[in-house]
């Protein structure tokens, strides 16, 4: 019996423009004027500092550490702010929240940094609807969504993971790690190019999947 569903964020709820400007945008304009570089020669080293860190350590999510690394000197906090109007929520997103807030307590399972997460959830008016929110890499500094991740979220929430719904778009850490733990999880395919009984091509199609499983 479903008691609990989950929700990945960016490329799910919201769309990853916001975050592509922050990362590839901002940082890069703040450095080149530090610097008094153009903005092509700043991009290309701060993205290269990236690529040293690598996704697979945690500082590469954490925006804290690029300013202090780069020493920076407006706050990361103003730049998030100044690129708030690139944020943008999936149509689908709201519906799908809206249906299913009385039915459920809901909760949202990020890889993003807390920081993200706050300013995502506030310009949206998203985060209204979650009982719970919870940050891989600020929360548990994990760089993915692993077993490990899915099952403290269980104990957090002191449910089976069989009574948990996930639902995001990365194929494996949205999708194969948690049905790994026994969650049911339907993987969001905006493109529509993939099909079957666990792939979501629109939100609005997770009502009737639910029925399919039990309520």
């Amino acid at each position: 019996m479903t008691k609990i569903i989950s929700f990945d964020m960016d490329g799910t709820l919201v769309d990853s423009e916001f975050t592509d400007w922050v990362w590839l945008h901002g940082i890069p304009k703040l450095y080149a004027r530090k610097k008094g570089l153009s903005f092509d020669e700043a991009k290309a080293l701060v993205v290269e500092e990236y690529q040293r860190v690598g996704e697979e350590a945690v500082e590469w999510y954490d925006i804290k550490y690029w300013f202090r690394f780069f020493q920076l000197d407006e706050t990361w906090k103003t730049l998030m702010e100044r690129y708030a109007d690139k944020i943008s929520a999936y149509e689908d997103g709201h519906h799908i929240l809206e249906r299913l807030k009385e039915r459920y307590p809901l909760v949202l399972t990020s890889n993003a940094g807390r920081e993200f997460i706050d300013i995502e959830m506030d310009v949206t008016g998203m985060g209204r609807y979650f009982d719970h929110i919870f940050s891989a890499t600020s929360d548990f500094r994990a760089v993915k969504k692993t077993a490990q991740f899915y099952q403290r979220i269980c104990e957090i929430l002191k449910a089976e993971p069989g009574e948990i719904v996930h639902v995001g778009d990365h194929y494996e850490f949205d999708y194969l790690v948690p049905r790994s733990l026994g969650i049911e999880a339907f993987y969001l395919d905006r493109s529509g190019k993939q099909d079957g009984d666990s792939v979501l091509s629109d939100l609005r199609d997770l009502e009737q999947k639910l029925l399919t499983i039990g309520d």
